[in-house]
């Protein structure tokens, strides 16, 4: 296993890290110190060849508006929050709007716009980064100091895990993700209509025109929505219902986990073979398919075009500070945040 690191210097004339993670298969993954940016993870397919299964721009420098959170470590509250307030302990909090009149993925100056401290290491099993962050009270409207750790780790048996921690003062809403979009054609060179696809799940929230949650859970059995079995994700996209309709004909929804199968989400492209499961201790994850990318985004592969990736937001549910019955984001100081969720890629047998 190795490391290496690249300076990288922007128009704006500031200078990030990228760190090139590589275990001894062959599978790398690429990271900025910049948002915790994700710019490449590199897996072989059924024939040995290694592509990168992440979406990742052109241009180093369109990181810094980055509106479509490109591989971001997102925080503090990953998703979006109703009206960009919540009421706790008898105080309305005021937060940034970037959505509307909501607030999204930590507002405008969130966690994906920072650069974060890393610490590599390495040992006998695996090789990984610590990065960390320190949000003072007020941060983005939030209340509580929020000390937070991120820890990006490869392992020899192709596993990317990302584990998440964070410790407050006071009390204060916090979920954290990551926001890479997976295509594992690799090179992005089909989209991912013909990925087939495993959700642990029965129960999404129910989105409002704003894509907003209503506070019903909707049922997905017998819906384009149902992937308790394996299936190509343009059943979604060429059925139309209402909730794919509000998406912008596909899916940018909550998905609560059964926590009965092995893997949360399994998904695979059959053409390469490869494959990715993803496991969690998460209550549940927003699966985005990218229905609505901006036209004119420049990636390395090509301009981005419409279900070209697919997210796997494993996470809370901000719906909680507004609804009954939804996955807490309250961290308090006598419960650290401590969540994980690994990626582990393989080629189908």
């Amino acid at each position: 296993m190795k490391m290496e690191t690249k300076e990288i210097l922007t128009q704006v004339e500031q200078t990030w890290t990228l760190y090139r993670l590589e275990n001894d298969q062959g599978m790398s993954v690429n990271f900025l110190n910049y948002g915790g940016i994700i710019t490449d993870i590199s897996v072989p397919d059924n024939d040995g060849q290694i592509e990168n299964v992440v979406l990742r721009f052109k241009n180093y420098e369109d990181y810094i508006s980055n509106p479509v959170f490109f591989g971001a470590l997102v925080g503090r509250v990953a998703g979006r929050i109703k009206e960009a307030s919540f009421y706790l302990n008898g105080q309305t909090y005021q937060l940034g709007k970037n959505e509307r009149s909501h607030h999204l993925h930590g507002g405008q100056e969130g966690f994906h716009s920072r650069v974060w401290n890393v610490t590599p290491y390495e040992n006998e099993q695996e090789i990984g980064a610590k990065l960390s962050l320190s949000s003072p009270a007020g941060d983005g409207g939030y209340p509580g100091n929020v000390e937070v750790e991120v820890t990006y780790i490869l392992t020899n048996d192709n596993r990317f895990i990302i584990d998440y921690k964070a410790e407050t003062d006071e009390v204060t809403p916090l979920t954290l993700t990551n926001h890479a979009y997976f295509n594992l054609s690799g090179g992005a060179k089909r989209t991912i209509d013909n990925h087939v696809c495993l959700i642990d799940s029965t129960k999404i929230a129910e989105l409002d025109e704003e894509l907003i949650p209503t506070g019903e859970w909707l049922d997905v059995n017998n819906t384009p929505f149902d992937f308790q079995n394996k299936k190509e994700l343009k059943n979604v996209f060429t059925n139309e219902t209402t909730q794919q309709k509000v998406a912008s004909g596909g899916m940018d929804h909550y998905f609560k986990f059964n926590g009965e199968k092995e893997s949360a989400i399994h998904l695979e492209d059959p053409e390469s073979g490869r494959t990715l499961d993803v496991t969690t201790d998460q209550p549940g994850v927003v699966i985005y398919t990218s229905n609505s990318l901006p036209e004119g985004i420049k990636l390395l592969e090509g301009e981005a075009r419409r279900h070209v990736g697919i997210c796997l937001e494993t996470q809370s549910s901000p719906a909680s500070l507004h609804e009954k019955g939804f996955p807490d984001v309250l961290l308090s100081p006598e419960n650290p945040y401590h969540k994980r969720t690994v990626f582990s890629f393989g080629k189908r047998r």
